[in-house]
């Protein structure tokens, strides 16, 4: 079995992968990005609804309760994500939960996280949607908000509104290079400073190492192109070991690594979140949007246009209200799914007749995402024997995760669902339809707070600087380490938490032995 080492070993190339990475190359350290999917490229994302389109990048992972989206390739979710880019609410680092304490840790607030949110939106960068750039979609919820006494506005997004042509393929990747992912930014600004990237190779386990002067050993299989079969079992150890491999990943390859290591803080595999999701689907009706609105698209054309456009441009922040109860307190999204995620929905209205004569009428359809305040109840079983869940099919795997709604999370969800009839329905302008009737269903794209961070050890893993309780240079800077729902899209949060991390990493590897350079500037664009 080859071993090799590094300084950093870095278990995943998303937001929480690629940002450490790169910090950590630019101060000096060596540094092996590994990256479980594949090295795509702008060429290599296709504009079509074939099956294997979608599974070039993202897994559907179904738990009991739940399925999430995540990213499978270099860049991780950055490459397939919608790109809105938002910074949490102040009254979320304040939330307490059902546990009647404060979850997040008291290092951190809004204003002390300012600073990380300014550098991750120069780094990428974001831009700010003006009326003329949202899709006629966004314009319409913005018009129904408008028509019921609620605001709406254009959403920020990391994408390079110069060369995006609106062609509303984003789950696909970009073959524009207009969304800044990662594989724009901070991984080739990494392998300048000579990380390397590995895609294919999927870390089972962490142990210690058995080379004088390392930390840590990671054991890899390392798959074929087409992710079928594992052609060749690695190790690589290192000083410091970096997981971001989700939060369905990092979880399970903590649990995975007790029998190495030793025990884990009980908050692993606990407290999972899928960010207070809540997908709802609003019919219009053409004569009404006519009529009420004063909306046209063209002659006698007064919708119709679903598909057409970014995938999110707009949102109604008006329930952002710190001063309201907890879990009464959401964002309302336009965003858009294409025809192929419809087989996740299970409302009674995507079955026989019904889901017919629905989908007849697709192009006159808003989707709507609520993001509300969940109480983190989602729970990992036992892990699989190799991998974050167990592969059934391309793009398709069943994972550990049990996912039950408290009331709390229930009573977030309704008060969503009420909103949005009371934009809708008023004036008779859609029918609405949740995803999900049973919310023990959910859909998240946006999972949490598997591995969190926080002040108390009994339920939280992590410590404010991002470091596993009881083992000293194993950090998680991915989504897992966010305590609580967000309320808002999570990828610029967990960018900014990645970058504050690094110069916790940064110092580990200091104490480590290895010389290191703080204060660097992000990565030029």
């Amino acid at each position: 079995m080859t071993v090799e080492t590094t300084d950093v070993a870095v278990i995943g190339s998303g937001f929480g992968g690629a940002i450490p990475g790169y910090r950590c190359a630019a101060a000096g350290a060596r540094v092996v990005i590994l990256e479980r999917g594949p090295r795509l490229h702008n060429h290599d994302f296709e504009q079509d609804l074939a099956v294997g389109t979608y599974t070039k990048a993202i897994d559907a992972i179904i738990g009991d309760g739940v399925t999430v989206l995540a990213g499978n390739c270099v860049g991780g979710s950055s490459v397939v994500y919608y790109a809105a880019s938002l910074r949490a609410p102040s009254f979320v680092f304040d939330r307490q939960g059902s546990l009647g304490a404060r979850l997040w840790p008291a290092a951190l607030t809004r204003v002390t996280l300012d600073p990380w949110y300014e550098r991750i939106e120069a780094s990428l960068p974001v831009a700010q949607q003006s009326w003329s750039e949202i899709s006629y979609a966004g314009g319409l919820f913005a018009a129904a908000c408008a028509n019921a006494g609620r605001t709406c506005n254009p959403v920020p997004v990391a994408v390079d509104l110069t060369r995006c042509v609106n062609c509303n393929w984003m789950l696909a990747g970009c073959q524009f290079d207009a969304k800044r992912s990662l594989l724009l930014n901070y991984l080739p600004a990494a392998e300048a400073h000579g990380a390397q990237i590995r895609p294919l190779h999927e870390v089972q386990s962490i142990s210690p190492a058995l080379t004088p002067g390392y930390r840590y050993r990671l054991t890899i299989l390392v798959f074929d192109a087409g992710l079928k079969a594992p052609v060749d079992t690695v190790c690589l150890e290192s000083k410091v070991a970096v997981l971001a491999a989700g939060a369905v990943g990092t979880p399970v390859i903590l649990q995975r690594s007790t029998r190495t290591l030793g025990d884990m803080p009980a908050a692993v595999g606990r407290y999972f979140s899928g960010n207070g999701d809540r997908v709802s689907i609003a019919v219009m009706s053409e004569d009404r949007v006519r009529d009420v609105l004063g909306l046209s698209r063209a002659p006698g054309i007064a919708y119709d246009a679903f598909p057409i456009g970014k995938a999110i441009t707009t949102m109604c922040f008006d329930r952002l209200d710190g001063s309201m109860p907890e879990f009464e307190r959401f964002s309302l999204q336009q965003i858009y799914f294409p025809p192929i995620t419809n087989a996740l929905a299970s409302a009674p209205e995507w079955w026989g007749l019904p889901k017919k004569q629905m989908r007849s009428r697709w192009r006159s359809w808003l989707t709507l995402l609520a993001m509300t305040e969940d109480d983190n109840e989602g729970t990992f079983g036992v892990p699989p024997p190799t991998g974050s869940f167990t592969r059934i099919g391309p793009a398709l795997g069943m994972g550990s995760m049990r996912y039950r709604p408290s009331p709390s999370t229930r009573r977030g969800w309704a008060s969503a669902d009420a909103e949005l009839r009371g934009v809708f329905e008023r004036d008779a302008l859609a029918t609405v339809s949740a995803w999900h009737e049973e919310p023990g269903g959910t859909v998240t794209a946006h999972p949490l707070g598997s591995c969190r961070i926080g002040d108390d050890p009994a339920v939280s893993a992590l410590d404010h600087r991002h470091e596993l309780r009881g083992h000293p240079g194993l950090f998680v800077t991915d989504g897992a380490a966010v305590p609580t729902a967000l309320c808002v899209n999570p990828s610029l949060t967990i960018a900014a938490l990645a970058d504050r991390a690094s110069s916790f990493i940064l110092d580990r590897l200091a104490s480590s032995g290895v010389p290191v350079r703080q204060g660097l500037p992000s990565p030029l664009r």
